[in-house]
């Protein structure tokens, strides 16, 4: 490894390790080399502006801010209601409403931490009224949220699929299967829960209940068929989804629900604005990251050199596994795909392993990684929801975790389990 290897990945660590935010020491890492190397410093000014450029970008924050809009323009509530009348009526039902819900909402805002605050805010106290643990109740509130990355359309499908020049809807379908499993792993948590702790079933919805709830929430469920449908259908790419999904999530909430007031519309913007900042942050001064990686070739002559240690594809995806799952309890999710995208596109092109799941894999890994302790998003949303400690969320998040885990198994050994819609 060159002095400047050295100076890059050893500067970017130990400013990590002090504290210092992702965005930042990937930005004084970088500099540092340039100094080192007597480049002209406006090499990563030219590289923030490069990273900044791909048009598939503009999905990210335009995904976010239509979560935020869904949110505070009532969809949310009505894609709740729809939930209840479905499923509060089976043995753990109030906490199959929080996954049901959630799989309907990740499927249009994309984000795994809009997800979990969507569904968290409403369900948390009526599940905690109901006797369910806090703990539990925010716990499946969090692992739910899992599935807005998995489910399209997914913010971080976006951001891979710009890293490996991927197909974005090819990557969208092959997180729908391991997405859709995982739901239903969590729906079996919340069954054996309530059977556990003798927890009351509620009331059968009768069937005018049901119609009621399904018109009030009709356009809430018609939203992700015209973003999907878009998308499939050739109508619109999913750059151009993400903006008819907020002129849809506004003109609904203005319009239908009426549910915007000037504070609540201020409100979206301004958390849509600080959430795009931070990850597209990240995604812009790590262009010049991945060029000064490209350029002393530590992505490739590591990969070499694993590829040649390494003679069996099933240890080397297992490595990555352990590896992703161990750096998401320390890194930012987004900083994982950028930082390590050459790196595992060069070991997934040694061994011949399908682009698309690939992705798939990365990005079930990543999802996981969001609610997976320490320091996972989704985990921190709960946290300002519920108002429990870290220590106690972790602590009931386990059985949830080890499904996630079954089926990145599964995502990971059978490929056909993840490309089944693709092909």
């Amino acid at each position: 490894m060159t002095t400047a290897a050295i100076i890059l990945c050893g500067g970017f660590l130990a400013l990590i390790i002090v504290g210092m935010p992702f965005a930042l020491a990937i930005a004084v890492a970088c500099m540092l080399v340039v100094l080192f190397k007597g480049m002209e410093p406006a090499f990563l000014a030219a590289q923030l502006i490069s990273g900044s450029q791909s048009f598939s970008l503009l999905a990210v924050p335009l995904f976010i801010l239509a979560g935020g809009l869904m949110g505070a323009g009532g969809i949310t509530t009505r894609l709740i209601g729809v939930a209840n009348v479905l499923v509060r009526h089976f043995t753990g039902g109030l906490a199959m409403v929080v996954v049901v819900a959630a799989t309907i909402f990740g499927s249009i805002s994309g984000s795994a931490p809009a997800t979990t605050a969507a569904v968290a805010a409403m369900m948390i106290p009526a599940m905690v009224a109901a006797g369910y643990d806090k703990a539990f109740a925010t716990s499946i509130c969090v692992s739910a949220g899992v599935l807005g990355p998995l489910l399209p359309p997914s913010i971080a499908f976006v951001i891979w699929g710009v890293i490996a020049e991927q197909s974005i809807p090819k990557l969208f379908l092959s997180g729908i299967v391991p997405g859709l499993t995982i739901a239903a792993g969590l729906l079996g948590i919340c069954y054996f829960h309530a059977r556990r702790n003798n927890l009351p079933r509620e009331k059968r919805a009768d069937l005018g209940e049901i119609a009621t709830a399904v018109w009030d929430g009709k356009w809430a469920l018609l939203s992700p068929f015209v973003v999907l449908g878009g998308i499939y259908g050739g109508i619109f790419t999913p750059t151009e989804a993400a903006a008819i999904s907020c002129v849809y999530a506004l003109v609904i909430g203005a319009l239908v629900e009426r549910k915007f007031t000037w504070g609540s519309l201020t409100a979206s913007l301004g958390t849509a604005a600080r959430t795009s900042s931070v990850v597209l942050s990240i995604v812009v001064v790590s262009a010049a990251f991945g060029v000064l990686v490209a350029q002393e070739r530590v992505a490739l002559n590591l990969a070499t050199y694993l590829a040649e240690a390494i003679d069996q594809r099933w240890i080397m995806l297992a490595g990555i596994n352990v590896a992703i799952f161990v750096l998401a309890a320390f890194m930012d999710e987004v900083a994982i795909m950028l930082i390590l995208g050459p790196l595992l596109i060069s070991l997934a092109n040694q061994f011949g392993v399908d682009p698309i799941h690939f992705g798939s894999i990365i990005v079930t890994n990543v999802a996981i990684g969001m609610a997976a302790p320490p320091i996972g998003y989704c985990l921190f949303v709960g946290m300002a929801v519920s108002g429990l400690t870290l220590g106690q969320i972790s602590r009931a998040i386990w059985p949830q975790i080890i499904v996630m885990l079954v089926v990145l198994f599964l995502t990971t050994y059978i490929p056909q389990f993840a490309l089944v819609f693709v092909r």
